[in-house]
């Protein structure tokens, strides 16, 4: 067996805070087997370590390296999105992009980069350094950064905090080198959050944006593919702004 399967596999289960015990019965095998592998004493079959790491909730990229710690191929493949195989998954996301309007909406991947859009974000990326907009655009660096979005966001402690709270999620649920690396960048940019201010809605933080056609309020909503089976279309983002009050949604809509 590799060796690196049962160190990785004890790591995730104490990320996950299960105890062998608890895994052993999700995955359906015992304490005792979760015990073995995790020191070296048994071989994994395939279809355990995808049972494992499904009873982990491991994201998809991550099962592909515990399939690997493992000594298997990868389960599931990771497409190009320029892949011909991927156009009907884009073109969905497109119809949903234009359907959305006159709201403001983005397809992301996992490390916030820009993958589609649609012409109502001219209003938000306004004003925005023209380095900033170049190929690939990174949304995250975007919205934080003190020649992108940051100095017309008018509550930019409270939707920083929005922000760097969730990356910080991502990174507590599946680490990733350059998540973290981003995380840091990002925390540079802005001051350190202090406690959440009066902008909250109490059901959401909306961002406070200064506009040429007045100030918006808008809230977000994050949408997945929940049965994707390719690396790429599972890290795929869609994200909506909605008006938060009557006159933002007076404005798109003009």
């Amino acid at each position: 067996m590799v060796s690196g399967f049962g160190p990785a596999l004890k790591g995730w289960r104490e990320r996950r805070r299960l105890s062998q015990l608890e895994l052993a019965i999700r995955a359906g095998t015992t304490q005792r087997h979760v015990s073995f592998l995790e020191g070296g004493r048994s071989i994994p079959g395939r279809g355990l370590v995808l049972r494992v790491a499904e009873s982990l909730e491991l994201p998809l990229r991550e099962r592909n390296g515990l399939l690997l710690a493992a000594g298997f191929a990868p389960g599931f493949p990771e497409t190009s999105l320029t892949d011909p195989k991927l156009k009907p998954v884009l073109d969905g996301m497109r119809r949903l992009l234009d359907g959305h309007r006159p709201y403001p909406a983005i397809v992301v991947d996992r490390y916030g980069v820009l993958v589609a859009r649609n012409d109502a974000l001219d209003l938000l990326f306004e004003d925005v350094a023209p380095e900033l907009l170049e190929e690939p655009v990174n949304t995250l660096r975007l919205a934080l950064h003190p020649r992108g979005m940051a100095p017309r966001v008018r509550n930019l402690a409270d939707w920083a905090r929005h922000i760097l709270e969730r990356l910080t999620q991502e990174i507590a649920h599946a680490p990733d080198e350059r998540l973290t690396a981003l995380l840091a960048e990002l925390e540079g940019y802005v001051p350190a959050p202090g406690p959440p201010g009066p902008d909250h809605l109490g059901f959401a933080v909306p961002m406070r944006l200064s506009t040429s056609a007045g100030e918006l309020r808008l809230i977000t909503a994050i949408t997945t593919f929940a049965t994707a089976a390719d690396v790429t279309v599972s890290e795929l983002k869609l994200e909506t702004f909605l008006p938060a009050d009557a006159e933002t949604a007076a404005i798109l809509t003009g």
